[in-house]
């Protein structure tokens, strides 16, 4: 939540801030455990090839977590004529589908779009990651939450032809048939 105060510390306004972030799908203990064993013979492992290794599940995120935010607290606020500011990084932002701009002044929700940059300084080691904002983006609720519920269905032949690719491979391999004798 975010408030606004006069100097006797009586609220007058308020909105709320909701960070989101991302879901992952793959393994992130067998990693950390492997990484524990020897932390500095680890410290420059290269655990990307390996098979279950964590990525970024942005469908879930925006379809489980994000869109059932912005229903309820959304909602709420929407309803009370409060505004919502969403605080999400650049990567997680760009997977969601075209949200329809309108004035600031208009908007019910701020986007804030962040990024990590490098910060190198000279002499200083390789440097470090900072969080920067890269982008506000102003949307009013409904169309919104319409953009992001609302699956892009793409063209039924393509999803037939994927079916019976998936079919004929099924048939190219006959399954094992095993007989019972006395089923009973």
């Amino acid at each position: 939540m975010l408030v606004a105060y006069d100097n006797k510390g009586k609220i007058y306004d308020f909105g709320a801030l909701e960070v989101q972030a991302v879901y992952i799908s793959g393994n992130v203990r067998d990693p950390f455990e492997y990484f524990m064993k020897d932390p500095k013979g680890s410290a420059s492992m290269d655990w990307s090839k390996e098979p279950n290794y964590p990525r970024p599940d942005y469908l879930s995120s925006s379809r489980k977590r994000l869109a059932p935010q912005l229903l309820f607290k959304g909602g709420i606020f929407h309803n009370w004529k409060k505004k919502i500011a969403v605080a999400l990084n650049k990567s997680f932002f760009t997977t969601l589908p075209r949200l329809k701009k309108v004035a600031k002044s208009d908007a019910d929700i701020a986007w804030l779009v962040y990024d990590l940059e490098l910060i190198k300084e000279k002499g200083k080691g390789p440097g470090r990651y900072c969080l920067k904002k890269v982008d506000e983006i102003f949307t009013e609720l409904e169309p919104a939450l319409v953009s992001i519920t609302t699956a892009s269905p793409g063209k039924m032949e393509d999803f037939v032809n994927l079916l019976q690719e998936k079919l004929d491979e099924q048939l190219e391999t006959p399954p094992v048939n095993k007989t019972i004798e006395r089923p009973f």
